[in-house]
């Protein structure tokens, strides 16, 4: 690719399991761990591809995870005590354990925090719990690959990114489209950038532009719910240069 988005990546791997273990609905055990070891290497090698920032210890998980799929088609140590010694997983799984407790009162907390601030922006407003201020969550950089690799589908499996992207859909032309699109419509859906596009080619550039925009923090990504739809916002204060808003059209 002759445009290379640098988004430094601020989920780590813990992150990227996490969310595998919740979207495949799964309790935190070796199975599980080895249920999500391909998708959880296949979303890693989609990283590399778009050129992310990935952190070494995504590898370091990613290995010890295809060890433990790899433990999993073995049969059983003849003691529990030698199966246990030897198991991998333990340190994984208490460590995401754990993890998933951080997450989950790190989640509580911002939604106490949403809470008091719609209280003071709309004193008004009737008394909601705070889990129902507002609908949307914030996005994770995997919820979009995901939704990415999803509506790209086997597209994926059979090319390289590098060679979708055609030479007649270039990021910059893309980064200039999406501002001008957000600045008169300040939220759209993610499908709807993707349904709109014309190509294979078109929807890689315009994902690709979406992560540069991110960088640039030009907008921002919520979801409906776990999953959910995913929607880009412009970010408030932003607004088009006149060089820019002179190029409209």
């Amino acid at each position: 690719m002759s445009y290379k988005v640098r988004l430094p990546i601020f989920e780590g791997p813990l992150d990227l399991l996490l969310h595998l273990v919740r979207q495949n609905h799964l309790e935190i055990t070796t199975i599980s761990l080895a249920q999500v070891t391909d998708t959880f290497v296949k979303t890693l090698e989609l990283m590399q591809q778009l050129d992310l920032e990935v952190a070494g210890e995504f590898i370091v998980v990613a290995a010890t995870l295809v060890q433990i799929k790899s433990r999993a088609l073995l049969p059983p140590a003849e003691t529990p005590a030698e199966e246990e010694e030897n198991d991998p997983a333990l340190e994984l799984i208490e460590r995401l354990k754990e993890y998933q407790r951080y997450k989950l009162v790190a989640e509580q907390l911002g939604q106490m925090e949403q809470f008091r601030t719609t209280q003071v922006t709309r004193p008004g407003a009737s008394h909601e719990a705070p889990g129902e201020v507002d609908e949307y969550v914030e996005a994770s950089l995997f919820d979009l690959l995901n939704a990415f690799s999803d509506f790209m589908g086997e597209e994926l499996a059979r090319a390289r990114i590098h060679e979708i992207l055609k030479d007649e859909f270039t990021v910059e032309d893309r980064v200039r489209h999406l501002k001008e699109l957000t600045a008169t419509r300040p939220q759209v859906n993610l499908s709807e950038l993707f349904r709109s596009a014309r190509s294979r080619g078109e929807i890689v550039a315009t994902f690709l532009a979406l992560l540069e925009l991110l960088r640039q923090k030009w907008v921002t990504v919520r979801q409906s719910g776990l999953f959910g739809e995913i929607v880009v916002e412009r970010s408030e204060g932003n607004v088009l240069t006149r060089e820019e808003s002179d190029g409209m059209g």
